[in-house]
């Protein structure tokens, strides 16, 4: 009944089938589930800092039911996006219903495409990358995978690393840094990787290349069949999605920092250069993306046996919760400094 839980991930395009179907403030559905009803239970329901032994992590590690669950999602985000396509065509511009559709998808691009789209991205087997790809692609978050593997995780907690907030930065400066450095930084990184290889940076190897290709011609399909408006309620949802992943990257290493050693290298990446979360509703919902710190420690390591650890900081309630305490800036710098203060 446990590997079940993760199944809880199928209730976001439940609530954005209402919202793309009912009137009113129903087609907000999404928001007022994820970012109204989680945060309070997270409030009630005490974390789970329960690991696994090792016989049992061994097991589970091979059920085909936890990767089951996340090829599920392919065909219900891409359902859901030529779904959206033509019903925001059908939506009165600038109405109500109008803004709340496009939410409801960029809830599904953030949490879906670019999260499930993470999870499948540091896998070993192509074709599971290459799910994750496609999920990436409807969220127009591409570039996510080379910056992400090949360079996030080796310079997080370092000023190095775009993803990494540092200590009093704005959240709306942080998003834009954030966003555009790591999509720089792919491209350099794919360039570098390349050149190693003696291969020229402009070819289909260049995974850059093909990403952008397959962004433009995402587009210009979504532009030929449906028009203006509906390409620009498209890249709107594709930003919400955007925005919610920076909103994660910014509480998941705010202010933590790696030490240099005598010969200025940094130390290695350990379970206390990123904050983490037990609360089992949001961890639930996020596939063990809250357990961040292990992640981090072995990123290839699947999310269903993700530990906590005594070492890791601990964020005071879920990461929906905390994704609301970002946008309260004032509050966030006066909970999260002094939580700093504490493990340094």
């Amino acid at each position: 009944m446990k590997r079940l839980k993760y199944l809880f991930v199928y209730t976001i395009p439940v609530t954005a089938f209402i919202a793309f179907n009912w009137e009113g403030i129903w087609t907000f559905l999404p928001l007022i589930v994820f970012f109204g009803l989680v945060p309070l239970l997270e409030l009630l329901v005490p974390p789970d800092r329960e690991n696994m032994d090792k016989k049992l992590m061994d097991d589970e590690k091979n059920k085909k039911i936890y990767d089951y669950i996340l090829y599920g999602t392919l065909p219900i985000q891409v359902g859901f996006l030529i779904y959206f396509l033509f019903v925001i065509g059908d939506t009165p511009y600038g109405s109500l219903e109008y803004v709340g559709r496009i939410t409801a998808m960029g809830f599904m691009c953030g949490v879906i495409g670019i999260n499930v789209g993470h999870e499948l991205g540091h896998r070993h087997k192509r074709w599971e990358q290459l799910l994750g790809e496609i999920l990436l692609l409807t969220s127009l978050d591409t570039h996510f995978l080379p910056y992400h593997n090949a360079g996030h995780h080796r310079n997080v907690a370092t000023p190095e690393d775009s993803a990494t907030a540092r200590k009093n930065e704005l959240l709306f400066v942080y998003w834009f840094r954030s966003h555009f450095g790591s999509y720089i930084e792919a491209w350099q990184l794919e360039n570098q990787r390349l050149g190693n290889e003696g291969r020229p940076w402009f070819s289909f190897q260049n995974r850059m290349v093909v990403y952008s290709l397959a962004n433009v011609l995402l587009l210009g399909g979504v532009y030929f069949a449906f028009g203006t408006s509906v390409l620009i309620a498209f890249l709107f949802a594709a930003a919400i999605g955007i925005v919610l992943l920076e909103t994660v990257n910014y509480i998941e290493h705010y202010g933590l920092l790696r030490k240099k050693n005598e010969h200025g290298r940094y130390e290695a990446v350990r379970h206390h250069h990123s904050w983490n979360s037990d609360h089992p509703i949001g961890r639930t919902l996020l596939f063990n993306l809250s357990r961040h710190s292990d992640h981090h420690y072995n990123g290839s390591k699947k999310y269903q046996i993700l530990k906590s650890h005594e070492k890791s900081p601990q964020m005071p309630t879920g990461y929906p919760g905390m994704m609301l305490l970002a946008v309260l800036q004032p509050l966030w710098f006066w909970v999260m400094n002094k939580k700093l203060e504490q493990y340094r």
